[in-house]
């Protein structure tokens, strides 16, 4: 045995003393800091779902209206080329 037992009563425990209180500036920059992290993420989920809503706007109407984001494109190439054969002569 090695005479653990002969030790004596435990020294009693140092009481942790609580975290300091944060000044006001301290706790309007965690605020601040909380509240640009959120925007963040919000904005890397909405902003995706914005641009999603715009196509689908777009398509839908062009669709409503009887043609699609194609056949506009063709026309207006097609008034491009007009415009530039016309400003050549």
């Amino acid at each position: 045995m090695n005479g653990d037992l002969n030790e004596g009563p435990l020294a009693p425990a140092s009481t942790v003393a609580p975290p300091p209180k944060l000044t006001g500036r301290e706790k309007r920059r965690l605020r601040r800091r909380r509240r640009i992290i959120g925007e963040e993420i919000l904005a890397w989920l909405l902003v995706p779902l914005i641009v999603l809503a715009g196509y689908w706007a777009v398509t839908a109407g062009l669709s409503a209206m009887g043609t699609s984001p194609s056949a506009v494109l063709d026309q207006l190439n097609q008034i491009k080329l007009a415009l530039e054969k016309k400003r050549g002569t």
